[in-house]
């Protein structure tokens, strides 16, 4: 990945991990995670190879997992890289099929990370789950909104940003061609 890419990624993720921050305001079993939102609009600007979205996906989780108030926020270390895995695949698939890719890509990476959440999250402490929701229903009642609200809202962010920041980054890689010279010459 070019360093370019990589700062790309990274002023998303740290994006990502101040609103994120600013989230953990909202009390709940698990938090909305705006994210995905940040590391699948990075994926779908950069589009990098598998081994590189696993990579933003593990720090993803690290940056989740850290900022959290959830059920389990271990399980941020296992959703986010599946997320980020299925957002490059997903738009791999679509990005030149119609306008709307980088919302159905953010959407269904959504769907991945939070449901893949919330299925580790069961695994790995259904006694305290069990304990403070009662049923299992009651725990997916309570859960499920939050992930189908947050991939609404992320599709709606990514599809928001992603042209204007693919035009920025296009208009900064016209200015920055090696061999044209970023001043005009004086020919006098």
């Amino acid at each position: 990945m070019k360093s370019r890419d990589i700062a790309i990624v990274g002023i998303l993720l740290a994006v990502g991990a101040i609103v994120r921050y600013m989230s953990l305001l909202i009390p709940g079993p698990i938090v909305s995670n705006l994210v995905i939102a940040f590391y699948s609009l990075a994926i779908i600007l950069v589009v990098p190879t598998f081994r590189e979205a696993l990579g933003i996906g593990v720090v993803a989780g690290i940056v989740c997992a850290l900022l959290s108030h959830s059920i389990f926020p271990p399980a941020n270390l296992i959703s986010e890289p599946i997320g980020a895995v299925v957002c490059l695949g997903v738009y791999l698939v679509l990005r030149d099929r119609f306008a709307l890719a980088p919302a159905v890509t953010v959407l269904l990476a959504t769907f991945a990370s939070g449901f893949s959440f919330i299925l580790i999250a069961l695994l790995a402490v259904a006694p305290t789950v069990l304990g403070r929701f009662g049923t299992l229903e009651a725990f997916l009642a309570v859960t499920v909104p939050i992930v189908l609200i947050t991939a609404a809202i992320n599709a709606v962010v990514a599809q928001a940003l992603e042209i204007p920041a693919s035009r920025a980054l296009m208009q900064g890689a016209r200015q920055t061609v090696p061999g044209r010279s970023a001043r005009p010459v004086d020919e006098s």
